[in-house]
């Protein structure tokens, strides 16, 4: 069976043939009456900017869509937060480019949506590490995408193995609930010394230790059974406890405390958002997020024509003309039209992407992470105010 899985193949992606069939037909009918415009359209969320911030990314990947056809590209770089107006512009023959606006939008809005939700878990525990543990809640052939995103919103690691074969980074995590049912109730000691034998060395020791009894026994337990090897211990179950987690954390942190095991962390995870790394990060020194990620709504990304044969056009509801947009020293987010002048002191997001179907630029996850997290300080992203 040559596609078991039932994805659609990246040779249908870059043939045009992952789109809606009206692309479809309208590639059939102005071929039929021998007309294909010049055009001038835009991706965009807003047409004007509302105060919430979000982050661009799956820039590389529309730039190979894109390349080998008869258009130019300007676009953000990756990584950067945008407040309306475009955050790509492609110019050229429309039946260059419209049978792949499907694909183009798909790219976009989904990774997006990841990166900006993985942005908020960075920021409500900006001191702690946190990871991705998401990968199970998505489609196994975009598993990368997931956690290249969480990367570039500034999360320290994650959890799926052959997305860091792509990436270049090694997977982290440590034990399942299954390893302890494997050993059994009694045995938790008997599972973390295998581990511990078995692992190597570089993988940090960290012990779950909320299987069979409670929280601050286990964790006792794991402490006395490892002793200094022991790096931290990891509590999972944060969804189905009855009381309040952040009191059993803080236990937690206290009973290691009072036994001189003041260096063994306190790991949280299981259905953790941002607002509940912001109540535990005062005890616990780092998260896993899954769902707060994979479960983001895409970015409202559409394609529109704003310029037919050099003049300002629009549907209903949408600006016309071709736009610029703006990044101020204050954190404002501007857009104007392209031919009238921006705001003082503005930086100019649009940038060369493709010319003429070939790719001008790359843009590297390290650099897009750094970009994310200035223009997060610079914009004052933080979910309490923006989402």
């Amino acid at each position: 069976m040559s596609n078991p899985f039932g994805t659609v193949s990246s040779e249908a992606i870059l043939a045009g043939e992952a789109t809606d069939a009206y692309f479809e037909r309208t590639r059939t009918t102005l071929e039929h009456v021998g007309e294909n415009p010049h055009v001038v359209a835009e991706v965009t969320a807003d047409q004007f900017p509302t105060g919430s911030f979000e982050v661009f990314t799956g820039v590389s990947e529309a730039a190979r869509l894109l390349s080998g056809r008869a258009v130019d590209v300007d676009a953000l770089r990756d990584g950067r937060l945008f407040d309306g107006g475009p955050v790509m512009r492609i110019e050229g023959p429309y039946l260059e480019f419209g049978e792949l606006e499907t694909a183009l939008l798909g790219l976009l809005s989904q990774p997006s949506g990841f990166a900006t939700a993985a942005l908020e878990a960075r920021r409500a525990a900006p001191e702690s590490t946190v990871l991705s543990f998401g990968a199970r809640h998505v489609h196994p052939v975009i598993a990368s995408v997931v956690e290249r995103a969480a990367l570039l919103a500034g999360l320290d690691g994650f959890s799926h193995v052959a997305a860091g074969d792509l990436l270049g980074r090694d997977a982290s995590g440590t034990m399942p609930h299954a390893l302890m049912f494997c050993f059994g109730e009694g045995n938790q000691d008997e599972a973390w010394d295998a581990f511990d034998a078995a692992v190597p060395e570089d993988v940090p020791r960290i012990a779950l230790t909320d299987t069979f009894w409670d929280e601050k026994a286990e964790s006792l337990l794991a402490a006395e059974t490892l002793g200094d090897r022991l790096d931290g211990v990891r509590l999972d179950t944060t969804g189905s406890r009855r009381g309040e987690f952040r009191h059993i954390v803080r236990e937690v942190r206290w009973e290691l405390d009072a036994r001189g095991f003041e260096d063994v962390d306190i790991f949280c995870s299981g259905g953790l958002g941002p607002e509940q790394l912001r109540e535990l990060r005062e005890f616990a020194d780092g998260f896993g997020v899954g769902s707060a990620v994979t479960n983001a709504d895409p970015i409202d990304f559409s394609l529109d024509i704003v310029e037919l044969e050099g003049e300002p056009v629009s549907k209903r509801g949408k600006l016309a003309g071709r736009k610029d947009v703006y990044r101020t020293p204050d954190g404002g987010h501007h857009v104007v039209l392209a031919d009238r002048d921006g705001p003082e002191n503005g930086e100019s997001l649009l940038e060369p992407l493709v010319r003429d179907g070939e790719i001008v630029r790359e843009d590297d996850l390290e650099a897009a992470t750094g970009r994310c997290l200035a223009d997060a300080e610079t914009v004052g992203f933080d979910i309490s105010t923006d989402r």
